[in-house]
Parts: C-alpha cells; structure tokens; sequence
C-alpha cells in the first residue's frame, strides 16, 4: 500500500508466533464459514455454482486475516463485491475497478443514549445497509455526535431519529497495489468534493489492493451522477501521469532528471551537477541492513568510507518510483547540514539506480525507542529534540518541505547525533508556498495534508510534535487505530496523541503549539529549536535528567531505565 504501517503488528516473542498465526487462521475460517453459509442459505446464485466453496476460501487467503476479522458478516453479499472487483482488475482496462452504493450509520448507544437505539430499533429501520466494515468507531461515534447535538436542541422524536442515520455512500476500488496509491485514490475522492469519514485497505497477497471508502459530500441519494463523476476524475487523473525514462530516450540521464524536475516545478541549476554521479563499479557492498517492497538498504563502502546504498528494485520501477528518486537527488545534492544525512552521490543510469549516504551506525530513533520499550529521559529526549530541530530549520531556510518527518526517518550516527533522512518524498517549495499533493505517513500527518488541502512548511513542524510525543513516551502513535482509521479520528474528531500526566510543562505547551489546527498557530523550527534550549538549560540547572557518567545521553535508556 505503500504506506508500510498499514494492518502491521509487531511480534511479542518467537515463542507466541505459532499461537498467533493459529489464532488468525481460525477467525479467518470462521468468517469464511458464516459467509458460506449466508449465502448459501438466501439461495444466492453464485453460491450455487462448482467450485463456489474453493473459489470464496481463496478470496479469504488473498487478503490479510485483518479482512477477515473486520468485514461485517451480516452483508455477506459485500464479500461478493470484493471478490468480483478483484477479479476484474485482473484486466488493465478495467483499472481502477470500483463500485458505489448508498450506506447508512446508525450511533451506537454510548450507554446515556441507550433508549433512543432500543425504543426505535434504528438499524431494522434503516433505509439504506450499513457499510461493508459497519462496526467502524470512527463513524459510530459521528453519527452519536450528532445524535447528542440533536438531544441538546430539543426531544428526541420519529424524525429526529431519523436524522441520525446519516446516508453515506461505500466507494470500493481494486487496481493493482503500487506506491502512493492511497494518496492518488483519497486525492481522487477530495477533488469530486467528497469527504472520507472511514477507510479501510487491503493489499492481497498477488500484487492487488482493495480499499473501501465512506464518504460524505454528495447531495444526491442515488449513485449513478457519483459514479459518473469518479470515472471523469479517474480519466484526468491519468492525464497528469508523469512522462516516464523511456519516452526519453534520445536523452541523457542528467538531461532526463532535468526535465523531470522542471516537470515538477524544480531547477536544476548548472552547477557541474554530474560530480555527484558514482560509477557503481566503486561500490562495495558488505550487508543488508534494511528490505522493502521498492528497494534494499546496504552497507557498504564507496573509496573507502563507510556508505548506506539504497537500491531501487529493477523489477519495481515505474514512473511514481523514479519520479521520488529524482526528487531525493536533487534535494540530497543541495543540503550540507551536521543534522541532515549527508549525501555522497548517486547512480542514475536506469536501470541501476541508488543513492549513495553516509553510513548511521546508530540505526533509526524508531527502532532504537520501540525496541527499548520506552521513551528517552527528559534531557535525552530535548537533546535528540534539538538535533531534529536543527536539521529540519536548515531545510525549511533552503525553502524544502520535508512531508515525511517521524522518528523512522530519524539516523543517529556513531556520536549519538540525530540527523533527518529519507528525503524520497520531500520537495522544493512551490513558488505559491502552499502544496496540494498528499504525502507521508497517516499517523504522523498534519490534517491539511490528509484532507488534501493547501499547506506549507508547517505541515513538517505537525509531525515534529508527533516525533517528539514519541519520544516522550516510546510508543507508536494513535497505536489501537489502524493508520487510516487514525488519519480520520485526527480531521474529524480533532485526535491527537494523550500527553502523559507528569510532562515538563512548557514541553506539554510546545507540542500542543505544534499540533494547533491552523498551521499558522504552529511555531516555526527557529522558535522550537529556542524553546527547546531554553528547557534543557532549566533541566539542566535544576538537576533533572542529569547526564549519567560512563556514556552518552542515550545511556541509561539502554540500562533500561525510564
């Protein structure tokens, strides 16, 4: 999905695996079985062909156990849907498949409003079926907000009840599973004047993608002008496609990355920029550090230093692909700060591209917090603060908008100093200084960007507060929402991270400042970096989170102590 923390869990042991992977299995085969048995029993004319019972067991094994447990069972028909959208993405002109329909959410009672759900048995009323993922939270507590707003102005009656069930619409795609496609399906859905109150996606096990949207926005009850209005959109979306390497052939590389970036609002100026290109013959390469869908991570050493190579997979290219590869070097090549990983250089000869960096021994503050089991101390934590701090001013002084800040992004080196990396995503600021396309990360992500609106370098310092609170507490944010179910809770619902209790308290004001709902209200990197000082020198004087003597500020988290 492109997205590498959706449907994700971590593993607890070796020891629990087994029991774990069993316990999937079985829920997914119990939801097969109530499937089955659904529609075998209304009689449902697919369930009756040869084969039907195997044809349903292998729709269940495309998608991950989490489809299984999440789909609701009283729409067995809504499987169906699935399954034969899937098939007929199988087929390039069909793609993107979708399907539209009319749903309605009925509030859960909350335990105050219990009376109104039993005295009128809203969900046997509804007008229209709940949506294929019906037990969603995220929508249960909307139609509730407006069930309670609805008491404060008067009696509850047969039409005020009515007004409760909201109808919505459940738009499904299925295409085949590629980089940013969630970005290119939501940005799809904003520009029809459509906004996503629940979502759901799901990667198969062959390369396709199944993501269901609950929508709002659309003043009609039907679905036909909806329809007509997502193909329209779909065509223009497939006009904007990116020119790709191989319809510019007569070219060089370095005149097809300038074209590429000029395509993209950039400039590259002529300043003997091929210096940076690495012949790839000088690259040694000695481990694996990291493996994803799209590319390796190496160590490796380039004229003698230690170097990180990061290696696009051949067989993965495509034009989404190279068109974040040009992008990370031209940015990489024009930044030089002590908190930004340096960029040796590159090799942008297709089909061997890489990016050459110095090497972090200190690995990622992601994986050195949630491996650890807990956040840093107070003085660690403002000193990895202002490392970021630091870093992300330099860009945002160079005009760049990193779009993808959070704490995997983040590279200690063999001093403990943090530097930002993984620029595959940021991007020069646009003349205007607001950017429209949707980047980065859910569960760090600033509500502009998820809702697709305008935004601006502020959209970086959001995330930062997100960094930070990780820090504070070594936990993954919004960790019992599935990302998209947290990017909604955070535009809807106004959902931020739970600062702890016992916070310094003008640490507590910067990330409330830095999460403020309008950008402007969000302090700029010059002031965090002040502000941050400023409370380490406190700390400091009064003795709190002393410096612990035989190692460096990440010390006594490695002792365990927190």
């Amino acid at each position: 999905m492109a997205m590498e923390d959706i449907g994700s869990c971590g593993s607890r042991g070796e020891d629990h695996k087994p029991s774990a992977a069993s316990r999937l299995q079985h829920k997914k085969a119990e939801a097969y079985n109530e499937v089955l048995r659904r529609l075998k029993e209304v009689g449902h004319f697919e369930a009756q062909e040869m084969d039907f019972d195997n044809q349903l067991w292998a729709h269940f094994n495309r998608l991950p156990p989490r489809y299984a447990m999440d789909v609701s069972l009283e729409r067995a028909e809504d499987v169906l849907t699935h399954k034969r959208l899937l098939h007929l993405a199988r087929d390039p002109a069909n793609r993107p498949t979708f399907d539209v329909r009319l749903v309605q959410v009925v509030p859960a009672s909350d335990g105050n409003l219990g009376d109104i759900e039993h005295s009128s048995s809203p969900r046997k009323e509804s007008i229209h079926p709940p949506p294929a993922f019906g037990s969603s939270p995220n929508l249960e507590a909307l139609a509730l907000q407006a069930c309670k707003s609805e008491v404060q102005d008067g009696d509850i009656g047969a039409d005020a009840v009515a007004k409760f069930r909201r109808p919505m619409h459940e738009i499904t795609f299925s295409t085949i599973d590629r980089p940013k496609l969630l970005s290119q399906l939501t940005s799809l859905l904003a520009e029809v004047g459509l906004n996503i109150q629940e979502a759901h996606a799901f990667s198969t096990v062959d390369g396709y993608s199944l993501d269901v949207f609950v929508v709002d926005g659309w003043p009609f009850e039907e679905v036909d002008q909806l329809r007509a209005a997502l193909e329209k959109e779909v065509l223009k979306t497939e006009k904007r496609s990116w020119p790709n390497l191989e319809s510019l052939p007569h070219l060089n590389e370095h005149q097809q990355i300038k074209i590429k970036c000029e395509y993209d609002q950039l400039t590259i100026p002529n300043d003997g920029t091929d210096v940076w290109e690495i012949d790839p013959q000088l690259l040694k390469f000695e481990s694996k550090v990291a493996s994803g869908s799209y590319g390796d991570l190496y160590r490796g050493t380039y004229r003698s230093q230690d170097v990180a190579i990061k290696i696009l997979k051949a067989e993965r290219l495509n034009t989404e692909l190279q068109q974040e590869f040009v992008q990370e070097v031209y940015i990489m090549r024009k930044i030089r700060h002590k908190n930004v990983v340096q960029f040796i250089g590159a090799c942008t000869r297709p089909p061997n591209l890489c990016i050459v960096t110095e090497f972090m021994s200190g690995g990622s503050v992601y994986d050195f917090l949630h491996k650890q089991k807990g956040g840093f101390k107070l003085q660690g934590l403002l000193k990895v603060s202002i490392d970021v701090s630091k870093g992300m001013n330099f860009l945002h002084h160079n005009n760049i908008i990193h779009r993808d800040l959070k704490s995997a992004n983040l590279l200690m080196d063999e001093k403990e100093v943090v530097k930002v990396g993984d620029f595959g995503v940021a991007r020069v600021k646009a003349q205007t200084g607001v950017m429209t396309a949707e980047t980065g990360t859910y569960r760090w992500m600033a509500p502009e960007v998820i809702e697709h609106k305008p935004y601006d370098h502020k959209a970086d310092v959001f995330s930062f507060g997100v960094v930070v609170w990780e820090l504070l507490t070594g936990k993954l944010p919004y960790e019992f929402l599935t990302p998209l179910q947290a990017a909604v809770a955070v535009v809807q619902r106004g959902l931020r991270p739970t600062i702890p209790r016992h916070t310094n308290a003008k640490l507590a004001e910067l990330l409330e400042r830095c999460w403020q709902r309008d950008p402007a209200l969000r302090p700029d990197f010059s002031d965090i970096t002040q502000i941050l000082l400023t409370i380490l020198k406190e700390v400091e004087e009064d003795g709190d989170g002393r410096k612990e003597k035989g190692g460096g500020f990440f010390s006594s988290l490695r002792r365990g102590h927190h």
